[in-house]
């Protein structure tokens, strides 16, 4: 059971490519290649030994039986190859004999008793045989053994030098090129919808890497290093390569991980082939994904990976101050962890410019969903202004999975076209994960779970600073056995004490409903629990929004995890520790009441929606607030400010 939000932040998922005979380690390619040799001498051997049986198919008679067949009448021809007779029956048949090399084939014939008019009825033909070919078949089962021998040693001495190439290549840098010419590969700002600011920003870099000498000769230097800081999904990647294809010049790409190894030096050895490459085809983009694996703090870890990273980061701090004034390399790089990086890598003349990348509003949103949906065919009923508003909080990563996702549904139903009904489903799958039709609730589970989300749904729609229900659904979706879509009216970059106040109401609604009606409680509001407990130590220790506590950040945002726990670093007292559990045990019994308050005041409207929860499983907005008005609830569009529940 859950009260969604729409979500700040959605980790980044990574395709790894998956691995074939290219990307196989070196020995093991190199035992895979000598059983391919193998295999082709075990053929090789199979087809000698079949053409040598197949020529000694014809029948071999000894040259009496040729005589006495020749006297009957039954031979028609011999052809004479050397010592070899191939004799040609009347009846189309075929047989060999040998005869003695020293003498000639007549006088043998008649040695055994045929006349010279006997001889006469035999066409008798002979042939030279080529001293090549007869050296050659006499020697060929003791050359292709051979022959093969020096094959099979050449290939195994190729193999040892290629891994022994491979050894020296160890340190050169693996970054993946996109080449200026590359049209397939080529971004542009064009592809980039929003972050107005950010491509503001970035555009003095492409003029830059247009028409240097105009920056150069008024004295100005362009700032070496860029980084662009934002939460995942917001384009930070595709950003970086949008500047390389407006300015048309090569874009290498590389992650922060990929310099490092477990063998020391090697990260530095491929920072310093990164960055001569790079200088070789300026001008250039060098562009680091997640720099935070690389570019954290020095100092905190000791041995192994650890001193590794360090020896990376150091040759990445020097490389970028030694760049000449003239040098027309750019180093961009990404993270959505600046609070980790090392002081150095930040300070003017390194990374000295830093861009922004907030989550999109709705018109930008907008923007996003219509890029994204090029080349998809969508029904007249398509409304990408609803879907923006319906979409706070998400980020181009969101929006593109939303936009594949309607296609996949609407694929899926063998439509052609894409409707409305498809984008409004995929916000849903998005932020909460598929239906899960088959996890099927008892008579019981079913009422319990109706008046569990009633609760969430009642509560946020009477306390003036919750944000408004679009749609009550008590269907399975990911972990939740029931949710409660809530939406607010417009983006909020800010959000208040009575704003968060309300949310933890809102969280403990389900709570308070199964205590006051069933008189027990499930495991139903556990999530609740947890996320309401969490929103309400932060705004005691990080926002300064306790009255006893006062204003002061007792914890900040950066944690550290060990043996999969989450650590803070704790800069105050145990009394101090004491009180701040107080205050969160204050804020979530005041919340408490508050939930309480209102179930009890509007116990009529509570049933009226577990009941219709219960009926058809999913209640939209409109019909929601039907239920509301009903039962004498003004709909949030229409309260009026001066009234509230927190006040």
């Amino acid at each position: 059971m859950n009260t969604q939000s729409p979500k700040k932040q959605k980790t980044r998922v990574t395709i790894k490519k998956s691995g074939g005979v290219s990307n196989m380690n070196p020995r093991n390619r190199m035992w895979l290649n000598v059983a391919s040799a193998l295999l082709v001498f075990l053929i090789i051997i199979g087809l000698y030994s079949t053409l040598n049986s197949a020529a000694a198919k014809p029948d071999q008679i000894p040259v009496s039986q040729l005589a006495a067949d020749i006297k009957a009448d039954k031979v028609g021809g011999v052809v004479v190859e050397g010592d070899t007779l191939k004799i040609s029956y009347k009846d189309n048949t075929a047989k060999t004999s040998k005869k003695e090399g020293a003498e000639a084939l007549t006088q043998t014939l008649v040695n055994y008793g045929l006349t010279q008019k006997e001889l006469s009825t035999v066409s008798i033909e002979v042939k030279e045989e080529s001293s090549f070919v007869f050296w050659l078949l006499n020697l060929a089962p003791i050359l292709i053994p051979v022959l093969f021998i020096i094959f099979f040693l050449w290939f195994m001495t190729r193999q040892v030098k290629g891994a022994g190439m491979q050894a020296f290549s160890f340190g050169q840098s693996k970054a993946r090129l996109v080449s200026p010419d590359d049209k397939k590969s080529r971004v542009t700002f064009k592809d980039v919808a929003g972050v107005k600011e950010a491509k503001q920003e970035l555009s003095e870099i492409v003029d830059f890497l247009k028409n240097p000498k105009k920056f150069f000769e008024i004295g100005a230097r362009i700032p070496k290093g860029v980084l662009l800081m934002g939460a995942p999904g917001t384009g930070k990647t595709l950003l970086a390569r949008a500047v390389a294809g407006e300015a048309g010049v090569s874009f290498f790409s590389i992650s922060g991980s990929e310099f490092v190894e477990m063998f020391v030096g090697v990260g530095a050895s491929r920072v310093r082939d990164l960055f001569k490459v790079a200088k070789l085809s300026s001008p250039a983009i060098i562009f680091v994904d997640e720099i935070d694996a690389v570019g954290r703090v020095r100092g905190v870890g000791a041995g192994g990976g650890n001193d590794e990273r360090e020896q990376t980061l150091n040759q990445i701090l020097v490389e970028m101050d030694g760049f000449e004034p003239t040098e027309k390399v750019i180093v961009m790089a990404a993270t959505n962890r600046p609070d980790v990086l090392d002081p150095a890598l930040l300070r003017p003349g390194r990374f000295d410019r830093r861009v922004v990348l907030d989550l999109p509003d709705r018109h930008d949103r907008e923007e996003i969903l219509r890029v994204h949906s090029k080349e998809k065919p969508f029904a007249e009923d398509v409304k990408l202004s609803v879907i923006a508003e319906r979409t706070p909080g998400f980020s181009g990563a969101d929006l593109y999975s939303l936009m594949n996702e309607g296609a996949i549904l609407a694929a899926r139903e063998n439509r052609t076209t894409i409707a409305q009904y498809d984008l409004i489903r995929s916000i849903e799958k998005v932020m909460l994960g598929p239906e899960r039709k088959s996890h099927i609730l008892s008579k019981k589970e079913k009422e319990i779970t109706a008046y569990h989300e009633a609760g969430h749904a009642l509560i946020a729609s009477v306390l003036e600073y919750a944000d408004p229900v679009h749609k009550v659904s008590i269907i399975s979706r990911g972990r939740a056995a029931g949710y409660t879509l809530k939406l607010p009216l417009e983006d909020r970059k800010l959000q208040s004490k009575k704003e968060f106040l309300a949310d933890i109401a809102v969280s403990l609604g389900g709570y308070v409903v199964e205590k006051m009606i069933f008189d027990d409680l499930t495991t139903g509001s556990s999530n609740d629990l947890q996320v309401s407990t969490a929103l309400a130590r932060d705004m005691v220790t990080r926002y300064g929004m306790s009255d006893k506590i006062g204003p002061m950040a007792l914890e900040s945002s950066r944690g550290r995890t060990m043996f999969g726990q989450g650590i803070e670093d704790k800069v105050y007292s145990e009394k101090v520790n004491a009180e701040i559990d107080n205050e969160v045990a204050k804020i979530m019994s005041d919340a408490f009441a508050i939930a309480n308050d209102v179930v009890t005041k509007h116990k009529a409207a509570l049933k009226a929606i577990a009941d219709k929860l219960t009926e058809v499983e999913t209640v939209e907005r409109e019909d929601f607030e039907k239920i509301l008005v009903a039962n004498g609830i003004i709909p949030k569009k229409k309260l009026d400010i001066e009234h509230s529940e927190l006040v």
